[in-house]
C-alpha cells in the first residue's frame, strides 16, 4: 500500500529561492560529503559531522564508542566543535531517508517562504533546525549516538504550515494493489497525525533509529516561531490564491 502526499492546493506567488538552495545543499552535501551513501563516506560523515548529544553536554567519555559498522565504531571525540548542530542539518543516513526530507521541504516550504520571504525563512529553518537539536539533547544528553538529518528544521517549517494553512488540502496519491486513486485532506488532519504519531511513538519508549524529541522539538518551535517571523501582508495575499477544486475544473476563490 502506499498513502504518499504529492502536492497541496496552495499557489506559490514567488519563486522559492531558498528552499531551493536548501535542497541543493542537502543534495550537495550526500554527494560531495556522504559520496551519494558509498559506506565509508557516508560513515566518517555520520560520526565525524553528526551531532553527538554527550559530546556537547560533555556527559560522554572521551574515547567511548559506538559501534556502526562490523570493526568499526565512533569514537566521542574531545571538545566536539558546536557547529556541529548545523552540519548535522545537511546530512543524511541514507537514499530514502534524504528524498523524503526534501519531498517534504518542497511540499511545505515554499508556502511558508512565500509568507514570509527568503532571508526570514532562512534565519527560521536554522532556529527550527537548532530547537529541534536542543529537544534531542535535552531528551537524551549522555547520548553517543551521532544525529544527522534535516527532518528537524523541516518539522519546523511543517509546525509554521499547520498555523498559517490549517484548512489547505492536501492531496495523497493511494495505491492498493491495482486500485489507485487520489484523496484531499485539510493540512491539520496530515500535519496533526503526523505530530500525534511522533509523540506516542516517543511516550511509547519504544527503540527507534528516528531521532522523534528532534521531530517533535522542531514542529513545537516551528509553531510557536511563526507569528513573529510571517508577514501579514503576505500571508493574506498567499491566502488570496489559493485554489480550490470544482468538480468541472478548478475555480480561485477569495
Amino acid at each position: 500500500m502506499l498513502f504518499f502526499p504529492y502536492r497541496d492546493e496552495n499557489k506559490t506567488i514567488r519563486t522559492p529561492v531558498v528552499t531551493f538552495a536548501l535542497i541543493a545543499a542537502n543534495f550537495l552535501g550526500w554527494f560531495l560529503v556522504q559520496g551519494a551513501g558509498m559506506t565509508v563516506a557516508l560513515l566518517e560523515s555520520v560520526c565525524n559531522l553528526g551531532l553527538i548529544p554527550g559530546e556537547l553536554t560533555l556527559r560522554a567519555e572521551v574515547g567511548d564508542g559506538l559501534p556502526i559498522a562490523p570493526g568499526i565504531a565512533c569514537l566521542v571525540d574531545p571538545g566536539r566543535a558546536p557547529e556541529h548542530i548545523f552540519t548535522s542539518m545537511f546530512l543524511h543516513g541514507s537514499w530514502s531517508h534524504i528524498i523524503g526530507n526534501m519531498w517534504f521541504l518542497w511540499l511545505f516550504g515554499n508556502n511558508v517562504e512565500d509568507s514570509m520571504g527568503r532571508a526570514r525563512f532562512l534565519v527560521f529553518y536554522l532556529l527550527s533546525g537548532i530547537g529541534a537539536a536542543a529537544a534531542q539533547v535535552l531528551a537524551n544528553p549522555a547520548s553517543i549516538v551521532p544525529m544527522v538529518g534535516a527532518s528537524g528544521a523541516i518539522a519546523g517549517v511543517m509546525g509554521a504550515y499547520i498555523v498559517l494553512y490549517p484548512r489547505v488540502r492536501v492531496y495523497y496519491l493511494f495505491w492498493l494493489f491495482v486500485f489507485i486513486t487520489t484523496i484531499a485532506v485539510p493540512a491539520w488532519v496530515t500535519l496533526g497525525y503526523w505530530i500525534v504519531t511522533q509523540v506516542l511513538i516517543g511516550l511509547s519508549g519504544v527503540e527507534t533509529s528516528v531521532a522523534i524529541a528532534a521531530h517533535v522539538g522542531g514542529f513545537v518551535v516551528g509553531a510557536l516561531m511563526i507569528k513573529l517571523f510571517a508577514r501579514p501582508e503576505l500571508v493574506r495575499m498567499h491566502r488570496a490564491h489559493h485554489w480550490r477544486p470544482r468538480h468541472e475544473g478548478f475555480d480561485r476563490r477569495r
